[in-house]
Formats: structure tokens, sequence, C-alpha cells
């Protein structure tokens, strides 16, 4: 503190000195101050005031910064970032969220949710006020007792219970040489990992896809679950479709493309070939390739 009163009081003093005189001391300190930092250790240690003063003065002068030569610029701006969240974190001390309810209270909520399954926030919170508890109704709803959840089945859990018994669809599209592009339709059985059919269209309508299902699955072939994802192709003709074959329809969750899994594995496993490897050049070919050559790539991979 006596560094900072004396430093105040020297900058009144300068005041009433002349500028020449001013120039001339500044010269004078500026050279004892170089005599003074060859001597100095490689690391000085600063006293609390001595930076504060340092930060006071960068603040009112902020092109001092660039004449500092006992520390770096940066290391001034990191002291006042310090102090500033020092002082704020000072100022808004144990103001922070509700106050803190009797540890008491909170076990004679749990206990009354506990012995009252079908008491709700609003019953507890009207007893409470009658034994002459001041508490909020969104306090007692926090510390009730929440009833334990039955364990549900998860997708994975679904995919391996039934895997004889559903079949994939997703579709991808395949480049052509002349710069054309084609919807590809595949049907993919869960139990071998076996590609069941594949088709290619320019337009894929919902008609078009619910003929395609038909004919991959023809008589009494057709399996119990169908996973698909969310495409807008898939309308109401496709669906119904569905339903009218004893197909149980399973989409899966928005933006979850995980669960049809092994659908996009084997797309992932034709679209770098498709691409770079060989263009199609015509929708036949692109229906006969992926038949003879990705089908036995597709199970010697699966064996591996």
């Amino acid at each position: 503190m006596f560094t900072i009163l004396h430093a105040l009081g020297m900058l009144v003093a300068d005041l009433f000195k002349s500028r020449t005189r001013l120039e001339a001391e500044n010269l004078f300190l500026r050279h004892q101050l170089n005599i003074a930092l060859r001597r100095a250790p490689p690391r000085l240690r600063l006293r609390g005031s001595d930076r504060a003063l340092l930060i006071l003065m960068t603040m009112l002068w902020p092109r001092l910064l660039g004449a500092a030569q006992l520390v770096q610029p940066e290391t001034i701006l990191r002291w006042h970032r310090a102090g500033f969240k020092a002082f704020w974190r000072w100022k808004s001390r144990n103001r922070v969220g509700r106050p803190k309810i009797d540890r008491g209270l909170r076990d004679l909520i749990q206990r009354m949710s506990r012995e009252n399954p079908l008491w709700g926030a609003s019953r507890i919170h009207g007893e409470l006020l009658m034994l002459g508890f001041e508490v909020a109704q969104s306090t007692v709803s926090k510390y009730m007792m929440r009833p334990p959840k039955p364990p549900l089945q998860t997708w994975k859990t679904f995919l391996r219970n039934h895997a004889q018994a559903i079949a994939a669809i997703d579709m991808c599209v395949v480049p052509t040489l002349t710069f054309d592009l084609l919807f590809a339709f595949l049907v993919l059985g869960h139990g071998r990992r076996q590609l069941l059919w594949f088709e290619v269209t320019r337009h894929p309508t919902a008609e078009w896809l619910a003929r395609q299902i038909t004919e991959a699955f023809p008589w009494r072939s057709a399996p119990t679950y169908l996973v698909r994802d969310n495409d807008h192709a898939y309308g109401n003709v496709f669906t119904s479709r569905v339903r009218a074959m004893g197909i149980r329809d399973r989409p899966i969750s928005p933006g979850s493309p995980w669960q049809n899994g092994i659908a996009e594995r084997l797309i992932g496993t034709l679209r770098p070939f498709s691409r770079f490897g060989r263009p199609m050049t015509s929708a036949r070919l692109a229906v006969t390739w992926p038949r003879s050559w990705s089908l036995s790539f597709w199970r010697i991979s699966r064996s591996l």
C-alpha cells in the first residue's frame, strides 16, 4: 500500500516539473533499470502491491504495456484477468441457488413419499404445511422418492433376440459414368446377414418401394419385423402394403443410423467400389454387379 501511495505522490509532484526535466529523469531512470536488470536473477519475485501498481498504470495508459521490462505484457494482462475473477468471486460468494433446507425435513419428505406411494407433491406439501413446515411445493417435488422404473428391453437386445425374424431395408445413391444418380434399394436378412433383394431406380416412389417389398418376400416368406429408417420415400402406400403382409414396421429413431447398422455396413461396403472402382454405366449393370461380386464379398467379410 505504501508503494502505491508513494507512486501517486510522485505523480502529483511530476505535474509541476518541466517537460525537459521529465524527459531527463525518464532517460536516467531507464538507464538505471537496464543496469539493475543485468544483475537481477532470472525470475524476480514481485509483491502484490507491485502487481497492483503495474495493472493500474497499464489500465490508465495502455501504451505502457510496450515499455514493460520486468515482466512480459501478457503477464500483466493475466494478472488483470485473475484479479477480475477474484473480485467477482468474492462479490458473489454464498449467494448462489436456493437456501438449503434442514436434513430432518428432507428425510421426512422422503419417508412420506416412500410410505405413501400414491401421494403426489401437492398432497405431501399440504401435509407439511399443516405440520408447520414452510416449504415450497417445488422443493417437495425435488426431494421425493422416485419409484423404480421397470427394466426395458434395449434395441440391441431386440435385434439379437429376433434376428431370425428381422429384415432390414435401406436405400443409397449410386453414381453412373454419365453423372446420373441411381437410387439402390436393398433388403437384408438379419439371421444369416444375406442380401435378399436388390433393385435400382431413378425415381424411388412409395408405389415402387411397395412393389419391391412384395417381390422380395413372395408367398409366406415375409419376416415378422422390418427395420428401416425414416426416409420420406416410405409413404402411406408402402406402410399399408407392409401392414397387409403381416409385417411389423419398426422405424429407427431419428438421427440413429446405428440402429440399422447391418444394412448401413453393407451400403458402406458397396459404395466405395461403385464410386471409385467401377462406375455404373446403366441400371442393368447396377443391379447385376452387387448380386454377383458384392454378395460374395459380403459373405467373405462376414466370415472373417
